[in-house]
């Protein structure tokens, strides 16, 4: 038998919800003050009346104090605009930063830049100043094709110079529009900014191709609808000067190469044009950031990471929920969810009149603590509960923009919210941050509690761990969040899977000649002849060309979610709720599944998987579900191999095969298993890169492993390894799975595979071979501290276990790591891949 651990999309249901009445929120109120206008508590206060009592006090684990920071001011170059200079004074900034003057001299010289520095230190502005320089007067950047006046820029039809803003999200485009709004106003005309997204209605979007001189969108947009349609763009294009690449540290793994892919396309397309356009890329700080933007870019991008901006005191918390009565999957011990004691957090922080965002990874999350706060805050004051609202992916657009509003304005003062509202929305005034869960990365723990104290206060932050092995071990080992530097942007946009589908769209676009290849990268020149087969490309001439009717670029969707996104359709009225990812769709919204949005429940009744549809009812069941699957996985090449001792360290390219089928009711309160429903869905398979390790008899017999324990000490170390990866790699457990097996058919020895959850690979089993022995010795740690006798859910157990963590084996786990490190060499572990 396998034990699977799936990744991204396999099990989006939480815990069971373990709810107790949360009455310190109200005797807090009754004790509280309403805050004054304008005076707001330091953040060591605020934290010291939500930890009041020693029950309380003794779920904070360790709090670190981030001392304010002095700013250092420069003066703008010279070739800034004048009336730039003074349109940003009247905003209120009289002099730059000089982080962002160093970003605008180089941008300004027509260098590629990255401006790598920390949370709310004016990166925007930072590439708005020579942005909006060139829109002013048309000046081109040195980088122009040669042959042009040195004076005005001007396209087809008098056009100026123009510049393009991709952004990750819609909701930061369109908070980047309003400041670009704000900021230019005193330049009057010249400056026509405006968002062309899926959302931009059909009749402006003619305007926009040519009028807009700012365009603000994202790489899907760029990818299926610009790109496609260049010849209608072909102004715009011509007179490319700037293209902003905001909060480029997202672009990692899978969406990060398709990203690489189509800003490849973006330049061949430009050059057609004659236009050479500079990049500007934005990013939260990161590890080697002009690596990781040359990567993305394809062109020599020169950083700037030294933060010369003020901050404001930073408290930050780590608080780990207590345990509780409870006993989950094989008896294990359960901590309260972090999802219960986030909204309790929620509550006390809206209570004080403290502006919070709770940021949760799941849609379900956000929702759930939405309305726990919700209701707690309606036994304190009826006023509150309507201050507090759940935002996350899969809303209508009408309902983004109106959420935004409210929290622009300071109508909400608690917001429950997916990492949609993680990048840089300038949301000023936020007190607090609640993080529910580690985010994967250090990089993304920082970006989201700079998410408060923006207008240069102080700020509290909490991060609230989650009852699993890597949240566990964090809120134990502080010095593993604040003493270590964030990640590497791990990305690889050669890539086959990726790679060949932008090939396509690269030959619709324009024909694809051999001088081409060499933009795409190597692996290019290898692609074309399958390409060729599969009919899919034809070589005339010298160029090959797009061969079939429908459109190339639906032949991939950069997200990675695995198809079209499946609509959420309420059957009584035929009400559009939503859309969840093709690749959730098996686990989240199959038959029975129970789905919330904004707060209601609904029950599907029905998953056509072949119109993307999922047909929902209102309903209030007492009970939430769970998916259970089941995983085989194949061995198809072994890229390299290394002896540890008689046991192997491998990577290479594997296929595997789940299956969603059954699912779970549980009841919300204890989480007490109902019953299992049989599900008739089809099997699933992923071609991807993993990592694997072997063992021997010997070393069983060496670890005093015995044949009844064998599988569930490799199920454990298995689940214990995965949650542990995100330290070592790019990644968060919802990008990788596993597979361990007592005697798989193609190693014939016992093994555990650790894989990436996108097709071709993303780079992260790839970084966890490097650094094995460092992630596996994390691993038998994190295990061995952890005080629960035969394993829970902050060791060995995992909420989205295909096989109902069943079984484990905590004590032979423990041994056979052990045994395992032993035989590591000291050249098991690159030192140039650690973090």
């Amino acid at each position: 038998m396998a034990f699977n651990h799936l990744p991204a999309g396999a099990h989006d249901a939480l815990s069971p919800l373990s709810v107790t009445p949360v009455t310190h929120s109200v005797s807090m109120a009754q004790n509280q003050l309403p805050p004054q206008a304008g005076i707001r508590p330091s953040p060591r206060t605020v934290l010291g009346r939500i930890a009041r009592g020693a029950d309380r006090a003794a779920r904070i684990t360790h709090t670190e104090h981030l001392p304010p920071r002095i700013g250092s001011h420069a003066r703008w170059p010279e070739r800034i605009r004048p009336e730039v200079v003074a349109a940003i004074r009247t905003a209120g900034v009289d002099q730059p930063w000089e982080h962002q003057a160093r970003t605008a001299e180089r941008a300004m010289n027509g260098e590629s830049v990255v401006v790598a520095t920390g949370t709310a230190s004016g990166k925007s502005l930072a590439y708005l100043a020579p942005v909006l320089s060139a829109l002013l007067d048309g000046t081109p950047t040195s980088q122009e094709s040669t042959g042009r006046s040195a004076g005005v820029s001007r396209g087809a039809g008098g056009r100026g110079a123009t510049a393009l803003y991709l952004s990750p999200t819609k909701a930061l485009a369109a908070d980047q529009r309003r400041t670009v709004a704000e900021l230019s106003a005193p330049l009057g005309h010249a400056v026509r900014a405006a968002v062309y997204d899926g959302d931009t209605p059909v009749e402006e979007r003619d305007w926009i191709r040519r009028h807009a001189n700012y365009v603000l969108t994202n790489p899907d947009m760029l990818h299926r609808g610009i790109l496609p349609a260049h010849a209608r763009w072909s102004s715009f294009l011509r007179s490319l000067r700037f293209v902003v690449v905001d909060e480029c540290h997202t672009y990692r793994g899978v969406f990060g190469s398709h990203v690489a892919q189509v800003l490849r396309r973006l330049r061949r397309i430009c050059a057609r044009y004659g236009a050479s356009p500079v990049f500007l890329l934005a990013s939260a700080t990161a590890a080697d950031p002009a690596v990781a933007a040359t990567r993305l870019t394809g062109v020599p991008v020169s950083e700037v990471t030294e933060d010369a901006s003020p901050r404001g005191e930073v408290v930050f918390a780590l608080w780990e929920p207590p345990l509780t009565e409870l006993h989950g999957e094989q008896g294990a011990p359960v901590r309260r969810t972090a999802t219960a004691e986030s909204a309790d957090l929620l509550t006390d922080l809206a209570v004080q009149g403290v502006r919070t965002i709770t940021f949760v990874r799941s849609r379900r999350g956000a929702e759930l603590i939405a309305l726990i706060a919700q209701e707690h805050l309606a036994a304190v004051d009826r006023s509150l509960p309507s201050r507090i609202a759940a935002y996350r992916g899969g809303y209508l657009p009408e309902e983004r923009r109106a959420l935004e509003r409210a929290l622009h304005s300071g109508e909400l003062l608690g917001l429950a919210a997916t990492t949609a509202l993680e990048l840089g929305m300038d949301i000023a005034g936020l007190d607090a941050v609640v993080i529910t869960g580690y985010p994967g990365t250090r990089a993304s723990l920082w970006q989201q509690a700079g998410r408060a104290g923006r207008a240069g206060q102080g700020a509290l932050a909490i991060l609230v761990a989650r009852d699993d092995p890597l949240d566990t071990y964090l809120v134990h080992h502080p010095e593993a969040l604040f003493q270590r530097p964030v990640e590497s942007t791990v990305l690889d946009p050669d890539n086959p899977y990726v790679l060949a589908p932008h090939l396509c769209a690269a030959a619709a676009e324009l024909p694809l000649t051999d001088a081409d290849l060499d933009l795409f990268g190597p692996a290019a020149v290898e692609l074309m002849p399958q390409l060729e087969q599969r009919r899919l490309l034809r070589r005339r001439a010298t160029a090959w060309h797009w061969t079939r009717r429908e459109r190339a670029t639906d032949l991939t969707d950069i997200r990675g979610t695995g198809g079209r996104p499946v609509q959420i359709v309420e059957e009584a009225t035929g009400r559009l709720l939503g859309t969840v990812d093709a690749a959730a769709a098996h686990t989240t919204v199959h038959d029975g599944a129970v789905h919330l949005h904004q707060g209601r429940s609904y029950l599907v009744r029905r998953l056509v998987l072949e119109d993307s549809v999922a047909l929902v009812e209102a309903a209030s069941p007492p009970y939430s579900t769970t998916a259970r699957d089941t995983t085989a996985i194949s061995i198809l090449e072994t890229t390299t191999e290394v002896p540890w001792g008689d046991a192997r360290l491998c990577f290479g390219s594997v296929e595997v095969t789940n299956q969603v089928v059954s699912f779970l009711r549980r009841k919300l309160i204890t989480g007490e298993v109902l019953g299992e429903s049989k599900l008739d869905l089809p099997p699933r398979t992923l071609r991807t890169r993993a990592v694997w390790w072997t063992v021997t008899q010997d070393q069983l017999d060496e670890a005093r492993v015995l044949p009844e324990a064998l599988g569930g000490a490799l199920h454990a170390a298995e689940h214990a390894s995965i949650g542990l990866l995100p330290l070592f790699a790019t990644c968060d457990r919802w990008d990788i799975g596993g597979v361990s097996v007592p005697l798989h058919p193609d190693t014939l020895l016992p093994t555990v595979f650790v894989y990436d959850g996108h097709p071709g690979g993303a780079g992260f089993a790839e970084r966890a071979f490097h650094t094995a022995a460092r992630w596996l010795t994390a691993t038998r740690e994190a295990i061995t501290a952890c005080e629960c006798e035969s394993g829970c859910p902050s060791c060995i157990q995992s909420p989205k276990c295909g096989n109902g963590n069943d079984p484990l084996d905590k004590k032979a786990a423990i041994r056979l790591l052990a045994t395992l490190l032993t035989g590591a060499p000291p050249t098991a572990e690159d030192p140039g891949q650690a973090d």
